[in-house]
């Protein structure tokens, strides 16, 4: 049953990156590399690396999905789409 999961997991974090690239809005981007980040961070703990997956929990997704945001936040607009 595992290789399902796993199948799973694979597809998710293909359709996320692929979102991610094609969706215009800049903060849904950033929610959605959030998303691929917890899905890697499954899958490692999946394959049997917990602490690499609770590292890239707390790094890949949240810390830099917090730095996305400042980042989005103190940037502006120059144009209008």
């Amino acid at each position: 049953m595992i290789w399902q999961v796993e199948l799973i997991i694979y597809l998710l974090l293909i359709a996320s990156a692929v979102f991610a690239l094609r969706v215009k809005d800049l903060l849904s981007s950033i929610v959605i590399l959030s998303v691929y980040s917890f899905g890697s961070a499954f899958l490692f703990a999946i394959l049997g690396a917990v602490d690499v997956g609770f590292t890239e929990a707390v790094v890949g997704a949240g810390l830099t999905g917090i730095m996305f945001l400042a980042a989005l936040y103190y940037t502006t607009r120059k144009s209008i789409d």
